[in-house]
């Protein structure tokens, strides 16, 4: 079968992630790698991971286009003889993890200002929501599979009284493995909450964007199990495996209903999906254009 030869570069920390041509904004930029050199194809031919705000989209056939160049070296043949296996999945030691558990972050102290500090506290233990010195009061989620195995966790910073993420003078966001350096570290990511999936396997499962998302309608809506992907594109088959059998629902944010919606026949062999309309429906047109989520309605909200 045929292989593309030119492909995204797969994520091993922030220096595998550039600024992007067309926004400006750093570390949001994933280039074309050659398979074969493992070059990068151009510093212009890539993807920008802000697909909403930004959607740069400069792929191999259009630089082959603009270029003049045969696009017949863009794809290479791979029989069955030469097939590459899969890169083992890496992951970290749980003590790891546990030390990172007695530390208090100012996410943590955005859900106490919701709350009080009891909920906020049971929320650190259900979600596994650890401490990070790497920026003072960051905040990481770890990402547990359904064999409560670590995969990684993700390093954010939240301002401690709007909740929102700290996005000046840059976006604090990071990887435990690269932090730690782990050296040839395997990132294959699993839902956060994942683990939460053995505790009640009959109970329907929902899926938003945002890890803060997830942690705070967990307790405007218990009777959904909630799991966050990370992002707008982390929604995906290999991901969603863990989900054979289960009855899920996607709450995508406003801007995403498509996007989601769009990927739902690729999961249909391995459970029930359908995309909630509710933001959607009910949203302004400046709402809409703010690009909000579920949690920013359901914190207005006294549970």
């Amino acid at each position: 079968m045929k292989m593309f030869r030119y492909q995204l570069e797969p994520y091993k920390g922030m220096k595998t992630r550039f600024c992007c041509p067309k926004c400006g904004k750093k570390n949001v930029f994933t280039k074309y790698v050659d398979t074969e050199s493992n070059a990068y194809l151009n510093e212009l031919v890539g993807c920008c991971n802000r697909m909403l705000k930004c959607g740069y989209h400069y792929k191999p056939r259009e630089y082959f286009q603009d270029n003049n160049i045969s696009s017949a070296i863009s794809f290479k043949s791979k029989g069955i003889g030469d097939k590459k296996s899969k890169l083992k999945t890496s992951f970290i030691a749980i003590d790891i993890m546990q030390k990172s558990m007695s530390g208090k972050n100012y996410f943590i102290d955005y859900l106490a200002s919701l709350w009080d500090m009891e909920t906020a506290n049971f929320l650190k233990e259900k979600y596994n929501i650890g401490t990070s010195k790497y920026w003072s009061g960051a905040t990481v989620f770890w990402q547990l599979d359904k064999e409560r195995r670590v995969r990684s966790g993700k390093i954010m910073l939240y301002n401690p009284k709007s909740g929102k993420r700290e996005k000046k003078p840059f976006n604090h966001i990071n990887w435990v493995h690269s932090v730690l350096k782990l050296k040839d570290f395997n990132l294959d990511q699993c839902y956060f909450g994942e683990h939460l999936l053995v505790e009640d396997k009959n109970k329907p499962v929902a899926i938003v964007e945002s890890e803060k998302t997830a942690v705070i309608s967990s307790i405007y809506l218990p009777e959904f199990i909630w799991l966050a992907c990370g992002s707008v594109n982390n929604l995906n088959a290999s991901k969603t495996k863990c989900l054979k059998g289960r009855s899920v629902i996607l709450f995508p944010d406003l801007k995403c209903y498509d996007i989601w919606n769009d990927k739902i026949p690729t999961f249909t062999n391995l459970a029930t999906f359908r995309t909630s309309t509710l933001l959607r429906d009910y949203a302004t047109e400046k709402e809409k254009d703010m690009g909000l989520d579920l949690a920013d309605y359901l914190i207005k909200i006294k549970p």
